[in-house]
């Protein structure tokens, strides 16, 4: 019932913009008007019911879902109060990183030393923080935008800048799917704030990149993580030789 109780109100939504009524379907369909509201009442409609129904509208039930999906509410950034408990719990962290990469309960499984008691306990509480929704089956369902990043210098980014920036460079960065780019210069401004845009371009297109990806079979990806940066900057070990 989860999901056919959203997907007949986006049908109702849809008939009133189209202007067909109960009757107006009762006809259609060769049904009194009386049975058409018990099937939207009871929520009884059978695919076929359903087809005919949105062939009135010159739609396919795949175009029915999609509106269903855009119009569900969707998090682009977690609150501050939500990235601190994930931060605080290891495990929950691993997860809600893998889910957010459209892991599925046995890729976790099968990737991590975790139990699946553990697993679906840790997956029950995003679902409470409404990150995810987890359906029969354990089946993951994700709520967040397709553009959905952690909060600047929020709990999330400053555990991995703690916890893990020195780690992530332990590497010679010379493997086949490793890349190290180290630039310096001198901009101005409105130069400086042109670069960062075309790095933030950049970052669209790494997620737009992702989510053509997500549909593949897990074995065929591999985790990617990117860093980009700018700052005014200089090394501290010049900091004695400067004038002061």
């Amino acid at each position: 019932m989860a999901q056919i109780s959203p997907l007949l109100n986006t049908l109702k939504k849809s008939l009133k913009a189209h202007g067909l009524t109960y009757l107006k379907i009762a006809d259609a369909l060769e049904l009194s008007e009386a049975s058409v509201k018990r099937l939207f009442a009871e929520q009884t409609i059978s695919l076929q019911r359903l087809e005919q129904i949105c062939q009135l509208m010159e739609m396919e039930i795949s175009d029915l879902v999609q509106m269903m999906n855009e119009q569900q509410p969707r998090l682009q950034h977690l609150s501050i109060e939500q990235e601190k408990e994930i931060t605080q719990d290891l495990v929950l962290l691993l997860i809600t990183v893998s889910v957010l990469n459209r892991w599925t309960l046995h890729d976790i499984l099968s990737f991590y030393k975790l139990s699946e008691a553990e697993c679906i306990q840790k997956l029950a509480r995003l679902d409470k923080l409404k990150i995810i929704e987890l359906l029969p089956k354990n089946k993951i369902k994700l709520l967040v935008t397709s553009n959905f990043s952690w909060r600047e210098n929020g709990p999330i980014q400053q555990f991995f800048q703690e916890k893990i920036a020195a780690e992530y460079f332990k590497t010679k960065f010379k493997d086949d799917d490793e890349c190290l780019i180290v630039l310096n210069g001198m901009l101005s401004p409105q130069s400086n704030g042109e670069f960062q845009r075309k790095l933030k371009k950049l970052a669209r297109d790494f997620d737009d990149i992702n989510n053509d990806d997500a549909s593949l079979p897990f074995e065929q990806r591999n985790g990617v993580t990117v860093v980009m940066a700018v700052r005014n900057w200089r090394y501290g070990l010049f900091a004695p030789l400067l004038r002061k």
